[in-house]
């Protein structure tokens, strides 16, 4: 599959309509981040929060880069997401992993030469009710991730099911006013619904479990003003494949809205053992432009 929907939603938003260009009438940072897999969220999990700015009668957008490295793997992220009405929100993102050390692994034991592995994700998230400033229980969302491998082979070869696969989630945002320190303080909770091994980068399913499981997620974040907020995120995961167990994901984030347009976030990431190689460990930075 080629790389064609994410040019298609950048010239969607170029021809969107005038309320994108007037970027949303939101308060500042309430659109999240963009996660790995394109949804509005931290870095790690979505939340219930839709992303850009807009506000109700209020078309708006986002444009993402991401990168990780740790030990042994590199991760690219592209992605983009239109948000209509406040209610509605698709997103688009292709994923890139550099296996790096892996492909030692690779060869030796299977026979394999690939040196990447490629997958597209298409989002669609719903805001079912509340409002993560106003209501006394937050904003509360459910989505959907079809995710899609470009090649199968270093998959199918380690034990996965299939090449492609659809996760299911319900996120709940709450903004508490004033609670530590004087600071906003940012809770989500979020529960998905998931065959993914390694977020879909190793397939759906496998030789191990085959079955959908409920995962859950976390994330909580301090403003220190309406400028700088530095939390933490947590990712519970499946365990597929008898090829190599699967660790759950945690991380340490900062993130910086200089502008309503922009947001920089960076963290310290720990994925743990993936594929056979430990205790993955590194940095992950994303640049995010909202419209």
């Amino acid at each position: 599959m080629k790389t064609w929907p994410v040019a298609s939603l950048v010239a969607a938003l170029l021809i969107a309509p005038a309320a994108v260009a007037d970027i949303g009438s939101r308060i500042w940072a309430t659109g999240g981040v963009t996660t790995i897999e394109g949804s509005a969220g931290g870095g790690l999990v979505p939340w219930g929060l839709l992303g850009s700015y807009a506000s109700d009668q209020e078309w708006g957008g986002t444009l993402a880069i991401s990168r990780a490295e740790v030990d042994d793997y590199s991760l690219s992220v592209t992605g983009a997401g239109l948000n209509w009405n406040n209610r509605l929100e698709l997103t688009v993102a292709q994923q890139t992993l550099d296996l790096d050390s892996l492909v030692f692994t690779l060869k030796d034991d299977f026979g394999l030469e690939q040196d990447e592995l490629r997958q597209n994700i298409f989002g669609v998230k719903v805001r079912l009710a509340g409002d993560v400033l106003y209501s006394r229980w937050g904003q509360w969302s459910a989505g959907i991730q079809h995710k899609r491998l470009q090649d199968f082979t270093v998959p199918g070869a380690v034990g996965a099911r299939d090449d492609s696969g659809t996760d299911v989630y319900f996120s709940g945002s709450k903004l508490f006013f004033a609670t530590l320190m004087e600071r906003n303080l940012l809770i989500n909770l979020t529960a998905r619904g998931t065959r993914a091994n390694q977020g879909g980068l190793l397939g759906f399913g496998g030789d191990h479990n085959n079955s959908y499981e409920w995962m859950l997620e976390g994330s909580i974040g301090l403003f220190i003003n309406r400028q700088w907020l530095v939390g933490a995120e947590y990712r519970q995961k499946p365990d597929n494949l008898d090829f190599a167990a699967e660790d759950d994901w945690y991380d340490l984030f900062v993130a910086w809205v200089p502008d309503r347009r922009l947001a920089v976030t960076a963290a310290m990431v720990n994925l743990g053992d993936v594929a056979t190689l430990e205790n993955q460990q590194g940095l992950y930075l994303s640049l995010q432009g909202s419209f």
